[in-house]
């Protein structure tokens, strides 16, 4: 009996060992961050994944320390739908409003993803004191230009990946001039989505190109989301003799446009400021190969493979090992990069208390997968640069022989820009 006993006590021992190996036992309730997301898109899926990698890291190295006091945090995921054609703003209202409400999340980071729900949801935020880090999507400079003009009212509202102006004027016009001046190209066709970011941002794209000497043709080509059939525009780029076309979509149905592309063999290099299909690492696979020397716009390093600090390969390698792909695209490292940048901003105010951590988040100044994580005092924008060193860092790739590339910033580049041989002329 006595051995059966010990037998017992033994099992029940290893158990207990088995279920907290790795992992330190908390007491204290877990700080809980909602996270709306657009599930079934890149955008929103790859955020999720960021973010609960953040999570997980964190919890397994003690968790968050608040006062004296060291509280995991939590994740609460709920799909916004707000990148789904057809579907209104209020369903990501009510989805954020679910969040804050019923399972009465501390903190948002995420979404919403469409610019117009990021955009018609800071209100809540306002009224609940609730602390949001956009981190994915809602590239609108819009965002921040409402916080500019009522920094009280909109103190609990920060974005810490990019926005449509920056993405412009910092990273793809200086990239366009590059590419410009390497190849002898100046024509150039703008083909964007119809939503406010794409077309705000196809907009600014002509006239500050057209300042640069380069000829646009005609005004942005603007195709509704959910477009499956881009023949006709790239007909016309073909006429017109476009030697650059740019391609402002989130939507999936951009990889067809990269097939049509190819198929057709216009003699036009593809640059995407924004382009989902592209981003993924499964791109390749799922086109045969032919969205080869495509261009795409990242956003954040650390969504492609670079050395731009020494966190960069750290999380892309972090990520690929717990998913079994490459970090996605646009909104993974900045998500990622969201929960730690919250979990600084809490253990600095020693509290949960919005106000506090509001203030704490406006004094950031951490390095991170992308580089120097600050944000602007009156915008709260995460501020931009070209050099790692001194600020959140950019990233386009080329897809080469079924690798993404990473091209520019110089700063961060591990290879050159080449053209599809059928431009080769």
């Amino acid at each position: 009996m006595q051995h059966k006993a010990r037998m017992v006590v033994a099992v029940l021992v290893a158990v207990v060992a088995l279920i907290g190996f790795g992992a330190p036992a908390f007491a204290e309730q877990p700080i809980l961050i909602g996270c709306p997301l657009a599930t079934a898109f890149l955008y929103g899926w790859d955020a999720e994944r960021a973010i609960k990698l953040a999570v997980e890291e964190i919890n397994a190295a003690g968790g968050v320390k608040v006062g004296d006091q060291k509280r995991p945090f939590a994740v609460e995921v709920i799909d916004t739908r707000d990148l789904e054609p057809g579907v209104p703003v209020s369903e990501a209202l009510l989805a954020v409003e679910k969040l804050i409400l019923e399972k009465k999340v501390n903190f948002l980071v995420g979404g919403p993803v469409r610019s117009e729900a990021a955009l018609a949801v800071m209100p809540q935020l306002t009224k609940h004191k609730m602390i949001s880090i956009l981190s994915t999507g809602a590239l609108t400079p819009k965002y921040n230009e409402m916080i500019a003009q009522n920094p009280d009212k909109f103190k609990y509202c920060y974005r810490i990946s990019g926005e449509a102006k920056w993405m412009v004027g910092g990273e793809l016009v200086p990239c366009l001039v590059e590419i410009g001046k390497k190849f002898n190209l100046d024509r150039l066709m703008i083909m964007v989505q119809d939503v406010a970011h794409a077309r705000a941002g196809g907009d600014i794209l002509k006239k500050v190109m057209g300042d640069k000497g380069w000829k646009v043709l005609g005004d942005p080509i603007v195709y509704p989301t959910g477009t499956t059939d881009f023949s006709m525009g790239l007909l016309e780029a073909k006429k017109q003799n476009a030697q650059v076309i740019i391609i402002w979509m989130d939507m999936p149905e951009s990889a067809i446009l990269l097939k049509q592309w190819h198929d057709m063999k216009i003699p036009a290099l593809p640059f995407g400021t924004i382009i989902a299909a592209a981003e993924q690492p499964g791109f390749w696979k799922a086109t045969d190969g032919k969205g080869e020397y495509c261009l795409a716009n990242v956003v954040n390093a650390g969504n492609a493979p670079s050395t731009a600090t020494p966190w960069t390969m750290k999380f892309f390698d972090a990520y690929t090992a717990k998913y079994g792909v490459e970090p996605e695209g646009y909104g993974t490292s900045s998500s990622y990069m969201a929960v730690y940048v919250l979990k600084d901003a809490i253990e600095r105010a020693g509290s949960l208390d919005p106000d506090k951590v509001a203030e704490a988040l406006g004094k950031t100044d951490m390095m991170g997968v992308y580089g120097r994580i600050r944000f602007d005092p009156k915008t709260h924008q995460v501020i931009p640069s070209n050099d790692p060193n001194e600020g959140a860092v950019g990233t386009i790739f080329q897809w080469q022989a079924g690798k993404r590339v990473v091209v520019f910033p110089p700063k961060i580049a591990v290879g050159e820009i080449l053209l599809p041989p059928w431009m080769k002329k």
